[in-house]
C-alpha cells in the first residue's frame, strides 16, 4: 500500500449514486472511506465503511478518524448523502423539515468542516457536493422547496468555500444532476421522468460519477456548479 495513494470520503455510499461513486474512485486507484446509515463492511481492504447518521457530528468525527487511522490522509470529500421529500409546500411537516435539513445541511456542514481542516494541513484537497438541477430549474409537477432550500444552499456554499480556500490548494465544486436512474425511482416511472429532460431520457448513475471524476482531475476548476441534467438548466 502506497503512502501517497489518495483517499476519498464518500457519504451516502451504501447504494445508488453513492455506491457508483465508491466503485468509480476505486477504479481510479483511490482508497475510500464510505459512510451511510446502514452500510455494511467491505471485503476490499482499501474500502473502510462507517455506519452512522451523517447529520450527527459524531458520525463525521468517526469518518475522519477512520480515514486517518487506516489511511493517514484525506484528499477528497464527496458530499453525496441527500434526502428528497416531494410535497406541496404547505404539506411539509416539522419532521420533514428536520429530516431534510439534518441530512442535506448538517450532513454537509459537519464533515466538510472536519475534512477541510485535514486538507489544510497538506495544502491540498477537493470537496464535491451533489446538489440538484431543481435549484435552477423548478418543475411545476415536482414540488421541491426543501430540496431547493437545502441544495441551493450547498451551491452557494460551494462558491463561497472555493473563494475562501482558493489560495490554499483546496478546490470546492458541485455536481447538479437532473433525474437519475437509481433505486429511488421505480422502472415504471422512468418514461415520465425522462420526459422532464430536453434530451428525453433520465441520466445514468455513471453520468454523475464521470462528472465527479472530471472535477477531480480538473485542477484549474473551482467554484463550479456542473450541471449533468439532460439540458434541464438550459431551458425547454
Amino acid at each position: 500500500m502506497s503512502a501517497s495513494q489518495k483517499v476519498a470520503i464518500i457519504t451516502g455510499a451504501s447504494q445508488g449514486i453513492g455506491a457508483e461513486l465508491v466503485k468509480a474512485y476505486r477504479e481510479r486507484g483511490y482508497r475510500v472511506v464510505a459512510t451511510a446509515r446502514s452500510i455494511q463492511p467491505s471485503e476490499d481492504p482499501d474500502i473502510v465503511t462507517v455506519a452512522g447518521d451523517i447529520g450527527d457530528r459524531d458520525t463525521a468525527r468517526r469518518v475522519i478518524a477512520a480515514a486517518l487511522e487506516k489511511f493517514d490522509r484525506v484528499d477528497t470529500l464527496v458530499n453525496n448523502a441527500g434526502l428528497f421529500v416531494a410535497k406541496p409546500f404547505t404539506s411539509y411537516t416539522d419532521e420533514d423539515y428536520a429530516a431534510v435539513t439534518s441530512v442535506n445541511l448538517s450532513g454537509f456542514f459537519h464533515i466538510t468542516q472536519l475534512a477541510i481542516a485535514e486538507m489544510e494541513k497538506r495544502r491540498s484537497g477537493h470537496v464535491v457536493s451533489i446538489t440538484t438541477s431543481l435549484v435552477d430549474h423548478a418543475i411545476s409537477g415536482v414540488p421541491s422547496v426543501l430540496a431547493s432550500l437545502t441544495k441551493g444552499g450547498l451551491n452557494a456554499a460551494t462558491k463561497s468555500l472555493a473563494i475562501e480556500y482558493a489560495k490554499t490548494g483546496i478546490r470546492v465544486n458541485a455536481v447538479s444532476p437532473g433525474i437519475i436512474k437509481s433505486p429511488m425511482h421505480p422502472p415504471e416511472t422512468h418514461e415520465a421522468l425522462g420526459s422532464l429532460h430536453p434530451v428525453g431520457h433520465m441520466g445514468e448513475m455513471r453520468d454523475i460519477a464521470d462528472a465527479v471524476l472530471y472535477l477531480e482531475s480538473a485542477g484549474f476548476v473551482t467554484g463550479e456548479i456542473l450541471h449533468v441534467d439532460g439540458g434541464q438548466s438550459a431551458g425547454h
